[in-house]
């Protein structure tokens, strides 16, 4: 059984919540803020602690040019022992066409405490072709340093792909970029063709990558890839995909549209899902103006064959002593 309770929604109106736990003991947290003008980080000692904990905005939107419009899905990452944030967004002359202008973007702090110290910002992630792309994570593995993400091939049908490749450093790619995922079930291509929002954990010898799918209302599910540790990554052939969503909507729990997720672990060693989901169907036109995504935490397993079981969205229990 958990240490504690997770109390759910961790934090109001925040999509794509990632979550990072230090070696300081902290719950680093930050997520997609309603305006999509800034970048906000939370940390607590308990992922309960984030929902009123430290919080502080660290980056502003500038007010013109291709950082100015439509802050999406920042993440913090740790890596050799300096932090950064990935994020995307948009030019601010073409931010009506909301599936067209985003491209990547990198934050970098070398103070030991990221609530210190400047956040120095490294530029654009230039990818082997210019167009709409989001949603970069990074995972280190075997001395090596990866990048996935989403991005719009003009000659692929759809709105997004999963995209891998090595980088040489924290906001530089390298070598050969390889095309991870394309929307290609059902399940994938209601409202949107989509893949985005990917998220790795490495458990059981193998390298998992969970994804999301379908447009940001009710439709919207997890999917996962996965790959054997030891194989060549930038091999698709490495690579396979469940057909079926391994996360989806409960209308039994009422949460509606769960995912775009990342990864966490108790002090017990449990692992735990971050996810958003909305607490009923989407009734906005656009479903991105509508600020009910909140984030959520639950514990999940891993079954006999070393997968995920993620289960489904469990009901909010805010208010539970």
């Amino acid at each position: 059984m958990p240490m504690e309770s997770i109390i759910n929604p961790i934090v109001y109106e925040r999509a794509d919540p990632w979550v990072y736990r230090h070696s300081d003991g902290y719950y680093y947290f930050t997520g997609s803020v309603p305006g999509y003008q800034s970048i906000e980080l939370r940390r607590g000692k308990s992922l309960n602690d984030l929902r009123d904990g430290d919080t502080k905005t660290i980056w502003q939107a500038h007010e013109s040019g291709n950082q100015s419009q439509l802050i999406w899905a920042p993440e913090i990452h740790f890596i050799d022992g300096k932090w950064y944030i990935y994020f995307a967004a948009s030019n601010d002359e073409e931010v009506r066409d909301r599936t067209r202008h985003h491209r990547m973007f990198v934050l970098e702090n070398t103070s030991e405490d990221p609530f210190t110290g400047t956040w120095e910002e490294k530029g654009q992630v230039v990818t082997a072709f210019e167009s709409f792309s989001l949603d970069a994570t990074t995972f280190q593995h075997q001395g090596k340093l990866y990048y996935v993400w989403a991005q719009l091939d003009p000659i692929v049908p759809g709105n997004s792909n999963l995209y891998l490749s090595e980088m040489s450093n924290p906001w530089t790619l390298t070598g050969k970029q390889m095309l991870l995922s394309i929307p290609e079930y059902d399940w994938e291509k209601i409202g949107f063709m989509v893949n985005e929002g990917p998220a790795v954990i490495k458990r059981n010898g193998k390298i998992f990558i969970t994804y999301s799918g379908s447009a940001t209302d009710e439709n919207y599910a997890m999917g996962l890839l996965w790959a054997d540790e030891n194989e060549n990554l930038l091999d698709p052939y490495a690579w396979h995909k469940s057909a079926e969503p391994v996360f989806a909507s409960s209308e039994k729990n009422h949460q509606y549209g769960p995912g775009h997720n990342s990864f966490t672990v108790l002090p017990t060693g449990e692992d735990v899902l971050v996810y958003h989901a909305r607490p009923k169907k989407n009734d906005f036109a656009d479903p991105l103006n509508n600020p009910d995504r909140h984030a959520r935490a639950q514990v999940f397993t891993w079954n006999e064959a070393g997968f995920p079981v993620f289960g489904e969205p469990i009901a909010d229990e805010l208010g539970k002593e």
